[in-house]
């Protein structure tokens, strides 16, 4: 029980700070976004020469 009670506390600070610190939370948002495409793109692009390279 004392977990779903810490986990609520901590939503709700969550959402109060989103709402609260917007402008750098959407200076975040755009920074991490291109970072996370790229490093995603990265991974399937590796994951797929691997792949192809083991059916031969």
């Amino acid at each position: 029980m004392a977990h779903v009670i810490g986990g609520a506390i901590a939503a709700l600070l969550g959402v109060v700070g989103i709402f609260g610190w917007w402008d750098n939370f959407g200076d975040f948002l755009r920074g991490s976004v291109p970072l996370a495409l790229l490093i995603g793109g990265l991974i399937a692009l590796n994951t797929g020469l691997k792949l192809t390279k083991g059916k031969k």
